[in-house]
């Protein structure tokens, strides 16, 4: 039990009643309940076993032999679902600042803090601390991006595994490879696609930064479906119109007909691009069948900023157009206090409240809140992850608010988490237990990863 704006008493027959729900997160028979105009529903959630047992009409649930708590039309969400972070990046700031808040400066202060700092210790120390922010607000499930540069790679993918072991029943863990495409060539690229099968994870890249795409995209392609992967690339990260690989991998995918999933994170320029350019990169990436990923915290953060001036647009993608195609959209939270984003606590509900500001995810809110649930749960393979449901686990975020209004207007700190059906410990790790990263000499990685 821990605080909040309700108390959970530990029981294993527990009622959550009065509760307001999307009915968009509601999997299964939804025919007895009332969708009112918000989209929500009014509902008693009966739990047994840490399990959810029934959903209900509100005032329906049995309560004998069950704890009751009354959550007064308070909303409840299933555990959030985060498609794109960097774990391994995470809270190197006070060591690393960018200097100008440009993307370039973000590339050149990662890269020597990568090659000057990130050893085994100091990786899984804020890898750790990000987990541990993640799941005191709620998240279920992550899809972290791993820097796998060599020797990078061998220190941050056994340390992935490991981590993902020791986290295994709180938090789903998956990763996937950042690299640039064109280091898929050659040797690093075949032992690099060989540890990330054995690991179970996913081949990632980034594209728009690479002069000519044809033949690395195919190898990456190539080295996927040798080893049955899943693709994630970084996209057109850019307000350049010219940068448009999104349509590119979207039209390789349809001509060697790729069966596995394919995530396609940020595509910015594509907001920027001629109306024809647009249609016919939209019809081809609805074919292929890929998820698009919007990061806004960190799209906004670096897209267009010229020191002295105001930026012009939002470095959103066109989220709008996409889903109105049929296209799986989903938002995450991308980079927390490095030097690609600045700021970030690793909570899905600010990335929520965020994109629903910049991109407009509103009036109505209706499935957008899919954007954080059950579509990135689906692209990571998760069947019972991101949504309520009869029989999966009672793995949920409570909340005081009522409506929309209420829930995105506040940072709802005193929002109740529940994993089995049990409360757990809210309380966020202090950010002094990450000084002694920032005091110590710089340490010698290179002879590390090489053992």
């Amino acid at each position: 039990m821990t605080s909040g704006f309700v108390s959970v008493p530990e029981a294993d027959k527990l009622v959550l009643g009065n509760a307001r729900i999307s009915s968009h997160f509601i999997s299964g028979e939804t025919t007895h309940l009332v969708i009112d105009d918000d989209e929500l529903v009014s509902v008693d959630l009966i739990i047994r076993g840490g399990l959810i047992a029934e959903i209900v009409p509100a005032g329906t649930a049995k309560q004998e032999d069950h704890a009751v708590v009354d959550l007064q039309g308070g909303q409840v969400w299933p555990g959030f679902v985060d498609l794109h972070t960097h774990l391994d990046k995470g809270h190197i700031w006070p060591r690393a600042e960018n200097p100008d808040g440009s993307f370039m400066g973000a590339l050149m202060a990662v890269k020597d803090d990568r090659q000057a700092n990130w050893s085994r210790d100091d990786v899984q120390t804020r890898m750790d601390f990000g987990l541990r922010c993640s799941f005191a607000h709620g998240t279920a499930a992550i899809r972290t991006h791993l820097d796998s540069q060599h020797p990078q790679h061998l220190t941050s993918w056994s340390l992935f595994t490991e981590m993902r072991k020791q986290w295994a029943g709180r938090i789903d863990l998956q990763a996937t490879s950042i690299i640039i495409l064109d280091d898929l060539a050659g040797k690093h690229g075949d032992n690099l696609a060989d540890m990330i099968a054995e690991s179970g994870g996913i081949l990632g890249a980034v594209t728009h930064m690479v002069e000519d795409l044809g033949k690395p995209l195919e190898r990456a392609f190539q080295l996927a479906e040798e080893r049955g992967l899943d693709l994630d690339f970084h996209v057109d990260e850019s307000g350049d119109a010219a940068d448009q690989s999104l349509g590119a991998i979207a039209e390789m995918a349809l001509e060697r007909g790729f069966k596995g999933n394919i995530v396609a994170g940020h595509c910015c320029s594509l907001a920027v691009q001629p109306d024809e350019v647009i249609e016919r990169t939209l019809a081809m990436v609805k074919e292929a069948g890929i998820t698009v990923v919007s990061l806004p915290m960190c799209n906004m953060y670096l897209q267009d900023r010229n020191p002295g001036r105001t930026p012009r647009w939002r470095g959103v993608t066109l989220l709008h157009e996409m889903r109105a195609l049929g296209i799986p959209v989903a938002v995450a939270s991308d980079n927390c206090r490095d030097p690609f984003y600045g700021y970030g606590d690793h909570d899905i509900l600010e990335v929520f409240t965020q994109a629903a500001r910049i991109a407009h995810l509103d009036r109505p809110v209706g499935n957008w809140c899919q954007t954080v649930t059950s579509t990135p749960a689906d692209v990571m393979r998760l069947k019972n992850v991101g949504r309520i449901q009869q029989g999966a686990a009672a793995d949920l975020v409570l909340f005081s608010s009522r409506g929309w209004c209420e829930l995105l207007s506040r940072p709802q700190a005193d929002r109740v988490v529940l994993r089995s059906g049990h409360s757990i410990s809210t309380a966020l790790p202090d950010y002094r237990e990450l000084d002694h990263l920032f005091t110590a000499q710089p340490k010698q990685i290179l002879a590390e990863q090489i053992a």
